[in-house]
Formats: structure tokens, sequence, C-alpha cells
């Protein structure tokens, strides 16, 4: 339910200011999105060492296996696709969805970085 904001939040985690705009929400809803992950264990808040100011949303051990969880559900479908239509169908909406996307955009993107974990 909640992959897009724990994709939002990465690897290195964010600010919740950071998190709404990269899910292009207000900063307050995306605050109240981390109070409640927070509650269930699935993101922590701790200070930033380079500013004091800043807290830093990061997502727990639990948040991260429902990452994966979720990109390994992600794998089985898109597997059932290529069976299905064939390999070459998914990749082309998957690139014609890149040529859509604009620059600049936060790569909602699991296997982009969560492999690198």
């Amino acid at each position: 339910m909640h992959g897009f904001v724990f994709q939002a939040i990465g690897p290195d985690g964010t600010t919740a200011a950071e998190l709404g705009r990269r899910l292009g929400v207000s900063k307050q809803a995306a605050g109240k999105t981390v109070e409640q992950l927070e509650r269930l264990g699935y993101v922590t808040k701790a200070g930033d060492p380079a500013d004091a100011r800043r807290k830093v949303v990061r997502l727990t051990d639990r948040g991260l296996d429902a990452l994966a969880r979720s990109a390994q559900g992600f794998d089985r479908i898109r597997e059932r696709w290529e069976r299905t239509l064939g390999a070459d169908r998914p990749a082309a909406v998957e690139e014609s969805l890149r040529t859509m996307t604009p620059d600049g955009h936060f790569p909602l993107d699991v296997p982009g970085w969560f492999s690198n974990l």
C-alpha cells in the first residue's frame, strides 16, 4: 500500500519536505504519512548529521522487507506478462512510459537502487 512512499524515501533516506516534492504532495501530507509509517514500524526519523535542524526519514528493516516483497511480486507479474504477451511487449510499454516521463523526475524504480543495498 505504501510502496511508492518507500521507493520515494530511497536507500539513503530523505526529509519530509523532499518526500513531499518527490510524491507531489505537501510537506504536511508527507509528514503525516511518515508519522503513520513510523507508528507501523516501517520508517524511522533521526537527526541529519550535516544539519541538526533536519530530520531524515529512513526505511527500517521491516520497511526494506516490505519493499523487497513488493519488488518480488512485481517481478512475478512482469514474468507472467512476458509469458503471455512475449518479452518485447512489456519492454515496449516500459520504454514508452520512459519517453512520456518528464526530465528531472524522481525515478520510482525499485530495481534501479534496491539491488545495491
